[in-house]
């Protein structure tokens, strides 16, 4: 009878520890085969489960610059990579993006927030990203570091594949548009607690642009947004008044986002579609009141 070791993960053959953006694009400069590494929530579970066995590790965890936020002067806030679920769902935090310290919140259990980083959530790219579909509507921007200086890309360019990290880069900021403006996070987990979005939907008003925007994450590989939808919904708003809408146009926005996130895929419209197409109608809609209701 042939008996087999149990598996254990290759460890990478090294670590290196930068202490700046620019040791840490050095280091990946000098071993190419590195991969950078944060909270390593995501990354270690690959490397445990034997999933991935980089040649080495560039920790970003002593990189004291991307880990906080300031304002600049163009109405906008450039977020760390680094910045940690916990330290985003603090008030503060939460007085400045609503949307996405409440996706910060909904990340897991503590350990988790504690350790994830919302340039680790992008650079995953797991369609269950809590953060993801928050940036998607807020049209964030990423400030990508590389070995070439730095350059910006939009974060849905990168979660789509259309724009991908070339050697050596790495994520150093999250450049988000201060709306002053109500912002909604909710997502559906298959249990009862913290857990993985079956479905979620970031929804922002943009008063200044007369706008609605919606991204609908965990239904595809990236968060989906229902231009169509948002056009629509926003021009039924009173931007000037009171920015009541009717419960009928409320249940149409999120029949219509629905109807543009979960298509059919053939007839008869298999159960399971029905009731994911049901989820995001029901927080579509919620969002949505919330959000004029704020």
């Amino acid at each position: 009878m042939t008996t087999h070791a149990p598996h254990t993960p290759q460890a990478a053959q090294s670590v290196m520890l930068p202490a700046s953006l620019d040791e840490a694009v050095a280091a990946l400069a000098a071993m190419p085969a590195a991969v950078p590494v944060a909270g390593g929530t995501d990354l270690m579970a690959a490397v445990n489960a034997g999933l991935l066995r980089p040649a080495g590790l560039v920790s970003l965890g002593r990189i004291n610059e991307i880990r906080g936020w300031h304002y600049q002067e163009d109405g906008h806030a450039l977020l760390g990579a680094g910045l940690t679920h916990a330290r985003m769902g603090r008030p503060d935090f939460a007085a400045l993006m609503p949307a996405l310290a409440a996706a910060a919140r909904a990340a897991g259990p503590p350990q988790i927030r504690n350790a994830g980083t919302l340039g680790g959530n992008i650079a995953s790219a797991a369609p269950t990203g809590d953060t993801l579909p928050v940036l998607a509507a807020l049209e964030a921007v990423l400030v990508i570091v590389g070995p070439i200086g730095q350059r910006e890309i939009p974060v849905s360019y990168l979660l789509a594949g259309r724009e991908m990290l070339r050697p050596g880069e790495l994520i150093g900021f999250v450049r988000v548009p201060l709306l002053h403006a109500p912002q909604v996070f909710l997502k559906a987990t298959g249990r009862t607690g913290p857990g993985r979005a079956v479905a979620s939907v970031g929804l922002v008003l943009d008063p200044a642009r007369r706008g609605v925007r919606c991204a609908v994450g965990a239904v595809a590989p990236m968060p989906l947004r229902p231009l169509e939808a948002e056009q629509w919904v926003a021009s039924l708003i009173d931007w000037d008044g009171e920015r009541n809408l009717a419960p009928e146009a409320l249940e149409a926005f999120g029949d219509y986002v629905a109807a543009a996130c979960v298509p059919d895929q053939g007839e008869p419209v298999a159960p399971g579609v029905l009731h994911l197409r049901r989820t995001v109608a029901v927080l579509a809609r919620r969002a949505l009141g919330r959000a004029l209701t704020s």
